[in-house]
């Protein structure tokens, strides 16, 4: 925000297998080169104005959860989800390159936070443009409204989407939740008004993808997805090899924290 409206009618026109690697690749590259040319070779200019890009992140997530939770269009919806995601990033490194002392130990958490949620997002929400994907070759629309019932037809792609759904809205035991703890722990010690407005993300995030699988996957199948097929085993083994990293950074986080934490401690000038 406000340098994100180009990303959503992309996503859409997009095939799924391209708007995953867009959101998993592409989408990481600004807040690489943040971290690796803005923050690492002009670090004065990046405190400067580390408060006025901390507020458009918090914008950018409270923007991009209500913009995405009036969608009706699934893919428009995950789109916009990633501009609030990319929201979490950016929060996390603006407390990182702050101009304070003393909360050291907190802007390397928010580093490492912001470092977890590029590879959580990745994860999580190129999954999901893939699943989007397969539901627009079976129904050939992307609009929610179309769908409705696919549980009793579609068992696996209601259990994968559901779990990469709580995933995306950062439920406990999941990839997402260990980068936004660790994001929010660092704002509040730094930025502590912008931490409480961000958490307005999180809720809302959760009532929009909470709805979005009300309408694709509860309440009664229309009569002409009675032959609506399931995911292939083809699907299914793409897809569990993200759904498997997402649970496990999620459950087991230790192994990738401490290769982040590692860079992100001295960084700050932690010892």
């Amino acid at each position: 925000m406000p340098v994100h409206t180009w990303l959503p009618p992309a996503h859409v026109d997009a095939p799924g297998p391209v708007s995953a690697i867009l959101a998993g690749v592409l989408l990481k590259m600004g807040t690489y080169g943040f971290v690796r040319i803005l923050m690492a070779m002009m670090p004065d200019t990046w405190a400067q104005f580390s408060l006025p890009i901390a507020v458009l992140a918090v914008v950018a997530i409270v923007y991009g959860s209500l913009v995405a939770l009036a969608q009706t269009n699934l893919k428009r919806l995950i789109a916009y989800t990633s501009v609030n995601h990319m929201g979490y990033v950016v929060l996390g490194l603006a407390v990182a390159g702050a101009a304070i002392t003393g909360n050291e130990a907190a802007q390397a958490i928010a580093l490492t936070g912001a470092t977890v949620e590029m590879v959580a997002h990745g994860l999580i929400t190129g999954a999901l443009f893939l699943i989007s994907g397969s539901i627009l070759a079976r129904g050939g629309t992307y609009e929610m409204d179309e769908y409705g019932g696919l549980l009793s037809r579609a068992r696996s792609l209601t259990g994968i989407t559901a779990v990469l759904a709580f995933a995306s809205l950062g439920l406990p035991g999941l990839a997402g939740f260990v980068a936004e703890v660790q994001i929010f722990t660092g704002t509040l010690a730094v930025y502590p008004v912008l931490a409480g407005i961000g958490l307005l993300g999180i809720v809302i995030t959760a009532a929009l993808f909470l709805r979005m699988l009300q309408r694709l996957f509860l309440g009664e199948l229309p009569e002409r997805w009675t032959t609506f097929p399931d995911l292939s085993r083809n699907e299914v083994g793409a897809l569990a090899v993200l759904v498997v990293l997402v649970i496990g950074i999620g459950v087991a986080p230790a192994w990738l924290l401490n290769v982040v934490d590692s860079f992100a401690g001295p960084f700050v000038g932690r010892p």
